[in-house]
């Protein structure tokens, strides 16, 4: 049975439908979707089903994710919200919370919007490009998480300056490495673990790597907590 560390408090619920175990969501807003999921009830209690083929964070769950650092209250600049589909679950966990989502592309800025942040209270849209952190307008005081997925060669430098600008002392990076948009030439793995000790020379202690497969092909999980 897939287990999910502090499911039941933040609101994660793993769920048995036509036989096969699926990871859900307490939906923040009753009735609403954000990408065509399923919604089921359960004791009154309404939950959406997360695909782990459209987000990464829960392909990382159900592949043995030890811990979620997301819990209720949680504070999270989300780095390549795009439009929202994982930006919604986290949303759903942080539900007394804030979730800071950039994206910088604005057509897609605009589905997050419409999607997402109009019909939940705690998603702010950034419109801006990560690499210009010092710009994000709406950003008060520091994070305690930054989920970083974006598709650029420089990704983890990109991570690593938004977490020196925003990230608590003790907070967590969550990258998602996709070693194609680095170096398609070389082996996933040895990417990997080159961004990793990039973390590290950075302050970063590392928790966990967990890689995508089958659901994202040579993407990694990185969990590392900032250390000042």
């Amino acid at each position: 049975m897939l287990e999910v560390e502090g499911g039941e408090e933040k609101g994660i619920k793993v769920v048995v439908i036509e036989g096969e175990e699926r990871l859900c969501t307490r939906n923040l807003v009753r009735g609403s979707q954000v990408y065509g999921e399923q919604l089921i009830s359960i004791d009154g209690v309404e939950y959406r089903v997360w695909d782990p083929f459209r987000s990464k964070l829960a392909a990382a769950i159900i592949k043995g994710l030890k811990h979620l650092p997301i819990d209720r209250a949680s504070s999270v600049l989300y780095l390549g919200a795009s439009t929202g589909t994982t930006v919604s679950h986290i949303s759903d966990i942080a539900e007394k919370g804030i979730v800071y989502a950039v994206e910088s592309a604005p057509r897609v800025a605009r589905e997050l919007i419409e999607r997402v942040a109009k019909r939940r209270r705690n998603v702010i849209p950034i419109v801006e490009d990560a690499r210009r952190y010092e710009h994000y307008p709406a950003m008060a005081g520091k994070v305690d998480i930054i989920y970083c997925d974006i598709a650029q060669q420089d990704q983890t430098d990109i991570a690593v300056a938004n977490a020196k600008a925003y990230l608590k002392d003790g907070g967590y990076l969550m990258l998602v490495v996709k070693t194609r948009s680095i170096d398609v030439t070389k082996e996933p793995r040895s990417i990997v673990e080159d961004e990793v000790a990039k973390l590290r020379k950075n302050g970063f202690s590392i928790e966990e790597v967990i890689y995508l497969e089958p659901f994202d092909k040579d993407h990694a999980m990185v969990i590392a907590r900032y250390m000042l």
